[in-house]
């Protein structure tokens, strides 16, 4: 189990803001590349020169996974100059819940000793034993934190509540592997609704696709761009106008999904996304109903779609489907189109 949290966990760094205002980053263990330096330090809410103050924010660059933890230094404390520091903590898997416990544990770690030298010792037993253990600071233990835990902890009945039938353009912007860009200016709302996505293509379980926290920097959008479909959230309204960005534009705080030019035609919808639509809607709406039971709902459906497409395919040469295979089945065109593209992202089509 150790072996597999080595394999995970790739290093742990420290922000500092001092009385002076000056914000830097003061250590690291591993070191990290500068590059990847400069875009966490542009995360942490200590170097942004707004009045907001973000505790925890979490996000991915480089196929890396980032948790930013943040204190306010309340005095009397070993740390006689800094008024906030943040502890950075990267690593190789998706577990906001888990990397918030650890990091909790070492802010109040170097609160109490000045010196990041405990950090560290804390950070290594964790690697190499899978725990933390001390009774001021609170202990952690890495088996508590099952990666289904942190699949399923937003809630696909808020989505659901908030844009109703249309949350079907969402399903099929991630069946197809479509990019998909939500704006909301506040950066907990945007994580809390963006994590929450990648569950309703339940069978592929990849959170690979979330980009909760982008900035329209040069390094991040190239970053960005290297993923064939995603989930991307800004807080930056420009990020509107960057329609090179996006096949579905999502406006959290109006409620408001549009769908690109380029991608109406993928995402055309018909009587087969109608039924699925109802059946999301009917099944979130039920008080009845947990968060995880919506998902197996969506789920059960998904993999009833996904096993007819299977089925085209087996008959078809090399179980590839063309579109002249698809055609010998009248099925209504929006359908059709539909299949057409899933099968093109569940790498079923012959090219």
């Amino acid at each position: 189990m150790a072996t597999t949290e080595i394999q995970l966990m790739l290093s742990v760094g420290l922000i500092e803001k001092d009385v002076n205002g000056d914000t830097l980053w003061v250590w690291c263990f591993p070191s990290v590349d500068s590059g990847v330096r400069q875009v966490l330090l542009s995360k942490c809410c200590l170097t942004q020169h707004g009045r907001d103050f973000h505790t925890f924010v979490f996000g991915q660059f480089t196929r890396m996974w980032y948790y930013i933890t943040t204190v306010e230094v309340q005095e009397p404390t070993a740390l006689k100059k800094v008024t906030h520091f943040s502890i950075v903590v990267t690593a190789k898997d998706f577990n906001p819940e888990k990397y918030a416990a650890l990091s909790r544990i070492l802010c109040r770690m170097y609160i109490k000793y000045g010196s990041p030298v405990k950090m560290m010792e804390a950070y290594l037993t964790v690697l190499t034993k899978g725990i933390c253990q001390s009774d001021e600071n609170g202990s952690f233990v890495i088996k508590d934190y099952d990666v289904r835990k942190a699949y399923l902890a937003g809630s696909v009945k808020d989505v659901v509540s908030q844009f109703g039938l249309e949350t079907i353009i969402l399903y099929t912007a991630l069946m197809l592997k479509k990019r998909i860009v939500v704006h909301h200016p506040r950066i907990e709302a945007l994580l809390e609704f963006t994590r929450v996505l990648p569950a309703l293509t339940w069978h592929r379980k990849d959170w690979s696709i979330l980009h909760p926290y982008v900035h329209l920097t040069d390094p991040e959008l190239e970053d960005l761009k290297k993923c064939p479909g995603y989930v991307a959230g800004f807080v930056d309204p420009e990020v509107s106008n960057r329609s090179d960005l996006f096949d579905v534009y999502v406006n959290l705080p109006d409620s408001v999904i549009t769908v690109s030019q380029d991608a109406k035609d993928a995402m055309t919808m018909g009587k087969l996304h109608k039924e699925v639509g109802l059946l999301i809607v009917q099944s979130a709406e039920d008080s009845e109903r947990s968060d995880s039971q919506v998902i197996k709902d969506i789920s059960v459906k998904t993999k009833e779609i996904l096993a007819n497409l299977v089925a085209l395919a087996d008959e078809c040469e090399d179980s590839k489907i063309t579109l002249e295979g698809l055609k010998q089945h009248h099925f209504p065109p929006a359908t059709e189109n539909f299949l057409f593209h899933l099968a093109a992202a569940e790498q079923l089509l012959r090219i």
